[in-house]
C-alpha cells in the first residue's frame, strides 16, 4: 500500500472585515429576510463573527441602515443632463423607482434614514438642479423635490407591499385584484355609488401607467409654478 505523504493543513484565511464587507452582507441579508428581520445579531451570524466585531465598523443599526440607503442609491443611475427639464425629471423618477424595486424593502430603508450619504446627496443635487432649470424659485424647487421624492418612494414601497402579499401561497396578482374588484362592486350602491362605478378602474393592473400618471401630475404642477 502506497503511503500518502502527510501534509500540514493550512489555516483557513479569515475574511477581512471592513465597512464595505459589512454593508454588502447586510444588503444580501435584507434581500433574503427583509427589513423587519434584519438585526445586528443576524448580520454577525451571516459574516461568521461576533456582534462586537461589527461595532468596530458600524456604530449601531441606525448607522447600518443609513449606509444601506447610500449603497442602494449608488446603484441608481443619475438622471440625464440633456433634453428638457421634463425629460430629465421623468428619467430621475423612473431610475429611482427601478432602483428601489431592485432590493427588498429598499424604499422603507430610504424612508427611515436621513439623506446624509454622498450618493443620496448626488441624487438630491441632480433633482434640485433640474427643478431650478425649470424656472422654479429656490423655495418652490425645495418643496417640489420633497413631494416628488415622497411620491416615488411611497409608490415603490406600496408596490413592494403588494408583491409580498401576492407572494403568499395560492395568491396571484390577478386573483388579488379580482377579489378587490368583487368587493368594491358588492358595496351598497346607495352608500358608495362612485366606488362601485369605478371598481374596474380602481383595480386596473397597470402599475407603469399609474406611476407615469403620478409623474405627469407633478410635471404639470411644476410647469404651473414655473409660469406663475
Amino acid at each position: 500500500m502506497k503511503l500518502v505523504p502527510f501534509r500540514k493543513r493550512q489555516p483557513r484565511r479569515r475574511r477581512t472585515l471592513n465597512q464595505a464587507v459589512v454593508v454588502q452582507a447586510a444588503i444580501a441579508l435584507l434581500d433574503e429576510i427583509g427589513l423587519d428581520e434584519l438585526t445586528m445579531r443576524r448580520l454577525a451570524e451571516r459574516l461568521g463573527v461576533k456582534a462586537a466585531s461589527l461595532y468596530r465598523h458600524v456604530r449601531n443599526k441606525e448607522e447600518l441602515l443609513a449606509l444601506l440607503g447610500d449603497e442602494i442609491t449608488s446603484e441608481i443611475p443619475l438622471p440625464r443632463t440633456t433634453g428638457t427639464w421634463q425629460e430629465q425629471l421623468v428619467d430621475a423618477g423612473w431610475n429611482v423607482r427601478r432602483g428601489l424595486l431592485a432590493h427588498r424593502d429598499a424604499a422603507r430603508v430610504l424612508a427611515s434614514t436621513p439623506p446624509a450619504g454622498t450618493e443620496r446627496l448626488r441624487h438630491i443635487e441632480a433633482v434640485l438642479r433640474i427643478l431650478r432649470s425649470a424656472g422654479l424659485s429656490d423655495r418652490d424647487a425645495a418643496r417640489a423635490a420633497y413631494h416628488l421624492n415622497n411620491f416615488v418612494t411611497e409608490f415603490a414601497a406600496d408596490e413592494a407591499r403588494l408583491a409580498a402579499f401576492v407572494a403568499q401561497p395560492g395568491m396571484t396578482r390577478r386573483k388579488l385584484l379580482a377579489e378587490m374588484r368583487r368587493q368594491f362592486k358588492s358595496l351598497p350602491r346607495e352608500e358608495f355609488p362612485t366606488i362601485v362605478a369605478l371598481a374596474d378602474a380602481l383595480t386596473e393592473d397597470a402599475q407603469d401607467a399609474l406611476f407615469q400618471f403620478g409623474v405627469d401630475l407633478h410635471l404639470r404642477g411644476i410647469q404651473a409654478l414655473a409660469q406663475r
